[in-house]
This record gives C-alpha cells, structure tokens and sequence, in this order.
C-alpha cells in the first residue's frame, strides 16, 4: 500500500465530522421507548420523581448526543433538548392513536401491549415521530441515523422529513418505503411492500416536493407504487396491490390491476 493511500485515509479521518455511534443514538431512544411504554421492558417506575428524573438524565444525555455530533450547531443544543422534551407529550399521545389504529384495524392485534411488545410496524413510527422532532430542529444526521437503524431493524424505511398525520397503521410493513417529502393525512392504512417514492432521481430534484400527498382515510394494499410530488390519492381511496401510480386519484376512489392491464 503506498503512501499516498495512508495520506487519503488520513484525510478522510481529519476531515469526516464527528458523530456519536449508531448504538449509542439508538439506545437513547430505546430507553425513552421504556419510559413511554413499560410494554416494552421487565422494568417500572415506582413514582412521579423517579420519572422525571429518568426525563432529566434523557434530557442530559440528548444535550451530549447533540454536543458530540461535530456539525450540529453548539449554541443550541439544550434549546433543541427542551423542544424536544416539550414536543414528547404531544408525541406520546400521537403514538397512542396510532397504537388503537393497529388494535382497530388489525385482527390479528389482540391487545395494545401486543402492539407496542412486537409490531415493527409501531416502533418504526415510533422512531419516526421522534425523529421528525429533531429533524424539524435542523439537529443534522442523528434523524436519519435513528431512521435507518429503525429501518435495519424492521424493513421500513421512513425518511425522518416526511409529514405523517395521527392514527397511522403500517401493516407487516417489511419493504414500505416513504420519502423525504410524502405527506400522509390521518387514519391512513398501509401494507407491506408499499412505496411512496420519487418519479425521477435527480440531485437537481433536492428541497422539491418529489414525493406523493395520501389524504385522509386511504388503504393503500401491498406492493402499491405511487410517484411523484405532484401525485395526490385523495381522501378514502382505496390503492389495490401491486398497481403503478403516478398520476393524482380523485377522492372516495378504488384503484386495482386488471389482468388486461387497465385500470379501474
């Protein structure tokens, strides 16, 4: 190995920002999981104080999470921590919305603990929703870190920009993919193997509005690709499995594949 490939490496290792590891990001935000929802650990609060405290020292360690994280901006780190800690009751409150969407909408679900215990579906909004936080704070690369290892770990790939309104279910949800700029409304139901994507790849596209709007009430069934920025399914649509979308639906209609290859 030459010289001058220890100099590259060498510069990459001066130059690359620093940024707390996946594992250390990750943990933060599982443990708030715990304190949200016990359903999800063997331990208890025995009181108030000890809840708060907990929220204090979460506190604290999200200021040294964004104080370790090189390019975030210094000045703001504890202004963004009590953003975020303001913003987590409202959250919580979103997420217990989406959790009765999962028992709701969900045969299967036999009890919220169940939900909360194993669906991938619900962690994956889970980290969203904290993601989003951040992200709307400008915190740079800790959202999409917390994304991407939600993604690792559940094969959902929820880009931390998207806007996601309350009562939000993702059903089995291995391969949902949704954009930076997709808008979903309220009481939208999602399968596995859905894409809310781009119509074209272009860096040029970056800041624009490439990803689809799904309003209220929608189903959209498994293996559905929709595209586009300019893409609207209207308010109770329901999106039958494996069609190809890039146009705008109107409201209250039902879209399927027929053998022939038309749409209805």
């Amino acid at each position: 190995m030459s010289d001058l490939f220890f100099e590259k490496l060498l510069t990459r290792h001066t130059q690359t920002p620093e940024v707390p590891s996946t594992e250390l990001i990750s943990s933060w935000a599982n443990e708030l999981l715990t304190v949200l929802f016990p359903e999800v650990t063997e331990k208890r609060m025995d009181s108030v104080a000890e809840l708060k405290n907990t929220f204090d020292r979460l506190r604290i360690d999200l200021v040294s999470l964004l104080y370790h994280t090189r390019s975030c901006d210094h000045r703001r780190e504890h202004a963004i921590a009590d953003v975020f800690f303001e913003t987590i009751e409202e959250v919580y409150h979103d997420l217990l919305l989406d959790i009765d969407a999962f028992v709701q909408g969900d045969p299967a679900a036999l009890s919220s603990f169940e939900v909360i215990r194993s669906y991938p579906g619900f962690y994956a909004i889970y980290i969203y929703r904290i993601a989003h936080i951040l992200h709307k704070e400008s915190v740079p690369l800790v959202p999409r870190i917390l994304s991407e290892y939600a993604h690792s770990r559940t094969g959902i790939d929820i880009h931390p920009a998207a806007v996601i309104g309350k009562s939000f279910f993702i059903d089995h949800g291995t391969g949902v993919v949704i954009g930076e700029t997709t808008h979903i409304g309220d009481h939208v139901k999602i399968y596995q193997g859905v894409t809310l994507g781009a119509l074209s790849i272009d860096k040029k596209m970056a800041g624009i509005k490439r990803h689809p709007t799904v309003q209220n009430d929608v189903i959209i069934y498994s293996g559905a690709t929709i595209l586009g920025g300019d893409t609207v399914v209207g308010s109770g649509s329901v999106i039958g499995g494996n069609v190809w979308i890039t146009s705008s639906i109107p409201p209250g209609t039902k879209v399927y594949h027929q053998a022939d290859n038309k749409w209805i």
